[in-house]
């Protein structure tokens, strides 16, 4: 257990494996980096106006916004943001325990490649 942690001395000895785990695991839930890959999410999404980027984006910052917020946050006029937001939730990229509630990012399947590449096998 020492030696654990320490550099691999060739791709067979299992030593830096823990190290490999966290760097990679780090990368993928990097702000930046998970922010670039929402961007990206929203782009090659077809029903998903590009301001949803900023919902997301505040979400992930933050951990959870304010319905009344999305406005403000989108840069949209009232009634277009909260048609966003409701489009965020239907997608399930935006989740709430209630109806009227603040909304916390979530990351549905159909989002995994995208936001979390290489972490999930497509068996």
């Amino acid at each position: 257990m020492d030696l654990a942690d320490s550099p691999r001395q060739d791709d067979l000895d299992g030593r830096g494996v823990a190290i490999d785990q966290v760097e990679f695991m780090s990368s993928l839930f990097d702000l930046e980096n998970l922010s670039r890959r929402l961007r990206i999410f929203v782009g090659h999404h077809s029903t998903l106006k590009s301001e949803a980027v900023r919902l997301l984006e505040e979400a992930l910052i933050r951990g959870q916004i304010e319905r009344g917020e999305a406005s403000r946050i989108s840069g949209l006029p009232e009634r277009s943001a909260r048609r966003l937001l409701n489009e965020c939730v239907a997608e399930g990229l935006l989740a709430s325990p209630t109806p009227k509630g603040p909304v916390s990012l979530q990351f549905p399947a159909h989002s995994l490649e995208t936001l979390f590449p290489r972490l999930y096998s497509h068996a």
